[in-house]
């Protein structure tokens, strides 16, 4: 069954400043993933300043998508929610991202994922972005979980 709370609004609120997804970021992407126990899916439409060249997006920001899109999904998959345990927040370890077409500006992209490995602890994510129904971005995501030095930065 699909959540209705947006993964990344799980995150803990001193955790969800990153710009790609956090819901405390004023300037962010906003990104808003939804996990239904398998995958995960998210649309997201980029604005006029997401240029690359006329008409199509900006590859940063493609892989950007990719990165918090992975993260989210990992998060989601990692938790074990029959044990009651709440959603930990996951760190990229690694990220690879295939542009396999130019990306139309101005379509609204769905970011699909699923976890493809599990290693120890780190999940091993595949994400595909798709403009129009065409796969036009393929990226893999290795995450693991926040390290807790990370949580002590203030």
């Amino acid at each position: 069954m699909k959540s209705l709370i947006p993964i990344q609004h799980q995150y803990a609120d001193e955790l969800s400043h990153c710009y790609g997804c956090g819901r405390n970021n004023p300037d962010g992407l906003h990104v808003k993933s939804f996990w239904d126990g398998q995958t995960s899916v998210a649309m997201f439409t980029p604005k006029p300043e997401h240029i690359a060249v006329p008409g199509f997006v900006y590859g940063g920001l493609l892989a950007s998508l990719v990165d918090c899109h992975g993260v989210g999904t990992a998060a989601a998959a990692g938790a074990d929610r029959a044990a009651g345990e709440p959603l930990g927040r996951y760190v990229t370890a690694s990220l690879h991202v295939d542009f396999l077409k130019p990306t139309p500006l101005g379509a609204e992209l769905e970011l699909r994922g699923r976890v493809r490995e599990r290693k120890r602890r780190k999940l091993v994510v595949e994400v595909e972005v798709l403009a129009n129904g065409v796969v036009t971005v393929r990226g893999e995501v290795v995450a693991a979980p926040m390290p807790a030095n990370m949580e002590s930065q203030g």
